[in-house]
């Protein structure tokens, strides 16, 4: 199959210059014949587009460099290289073609073997050039799809160890997907916050959102006879489950030390493992951190864990309405929630409303 011709678009005011060109270039090339600036612009985007635009300077109207500043401004004619062709023939003249930015400058009267070798030179640069552009764009598409599939994985990888955690406790239902929505929603509104702003990123809060079904990732170290016991625990029992924020904290670690390099919403995941159970006031557990000390991750999750489990039913418990564990959550402000947190949960309460009702458990309310 024969390759196109490459079209070239010669733009001249002299009846006589456009025939010598024509002829010249016409055995060769598919020409196109401009007779003013503002036919040449018009012809520059009107299909078949030039790959190469011979430009006189001196014409009425719009002179050559007007018409090439048009050119370079419009995104879908400013990489078609042009030529200018002109009578003067001064080193002024052609420095300020050149430092315009076109491609080459032809005095004159024309000589036609140095116009066919120059023109033959930009259309081999140009198909090097439009080449080199496509291996780019298919690159960064390439490229683009393959971190597209390893989010993807890294989402499902997620999901599944979640889920692993999540089929030893079978009342939780759709736990993961309202914390992770709560957790999510409050992030957003407090972004612009003064005290959170620097670290709740629009990038932050993708990667804390990704993170937060792991938060009880560590239950699958407690033993099936405290974790499935249907009803309270014990105070020794109690101790014993409480063990699962550290569990869950060291295997994201463990899963650390064994990478070559770290791996962001780890550094997050760990954080709300091992301490959404921490309290503002220093009562909470593992460590009994208090305020500030407290990651952000962990406060936000804390407050999204007690959440649903107040609106859903547990062995040990009734469901809360809306409003009750609304009631309870504004009441631990300043005591086991920041009351920034509080007061941001709040404020959207609405949106907590909606996620809990999309992703109801059929057993729940």
């Amino acid at each position: 199959m024969n390759e196109p011709l490459s079209t070239i678009l010669i733009v001249d005011d002299a009846p006589e210059n456009l025939a010598v060109l024509n002829e010249l270039l016409q055995p060769l090339y598919r020409v196109r014949i401009a007779t003013s600036g503002e036919n040449a612009l018009r012809l520059a985007v009107t299909p078949p587009e030039p790959d190469l635009i011979m430009l006189d300077v001196m014409m009425p109207e719009m002179d050559g460099y007007e018409v090439f500043t048009h050119l370079r401004a419009n995104p879908r004619t400013r990489d078609i290289p042009v030529i200018f062709v002109t009578a003067m023939n001064s080193t002024e003249a052609e420095m300020r073609g050149l430092e315009a930015g076109a491609m080459d400058y032809i005095t004159k009267p024309i000589v036609p073997l140095i116009v066919l070798a120059r023109v033959r030179t930009q259309l081999e640069l140009k198909k090097a050039h439009d080449w080199l552009r496509n291996q780019n764009d298919f690159l960064e598409a390439e490229v683009a799809r393959r971190m597209g599939e390893n989010l993807l994985i890294q989402d499902v990888s997620i999901l599944a160890l979640a889920h692993l955690a999540e089929t030893r406790d079978p009342e939780t239902g759709n736990h993961l997907r309202r914390t992770q929505g709560y957790v999510h929603a409050l992030a957003e509104h407090l972004q612009n916050h003064p005290r959170f702003t620097a670290l709740l990123t629009r990038s932050n809060i993708e990667l804390l959102s990704k993170s937060a079904p792991l938060h009880d990732i560590g239950k699958v170290g407690i033993p099936d006879y405290i974790l499935l016991k249907p009803g309270r625990l014990s105070p020794e029992e109690w101790e014993v489950m409480k063990t699962h924020a550290q569990l869950g904290s060291q295997a994201i670690e463990q899963a650390e030390c064994e990478i070559p390099q770290p791996v962001e919403f780890l550094v997050l995941a760990k954080e709300i493992a091992h301490w959404h159970h921490e309290r503002w006031d220093g009562s909470g557990y593992p460590d009994g951190l208090v305020g500030d000390a407290i990651p952000v991750s962990a406060r936000l999750m804390a407050l999204a864990d007690v959440f649903d489990a107040l609106i859903n039913r547990r062995v040990y418990k009734e469901p809360l309405s809306f409003s009750e564990a609304k009631d309870i959550i504004a009441a631990e402000s300043g005591r086991q929630f920041d009351p920034d947190v509080v007061e941001a949960f709040l404020a959207i309460f609405d949106i907590f409303e909606a996620i809990a009702i999309r992703y109801n458990d059929t057993d729940g309310q």
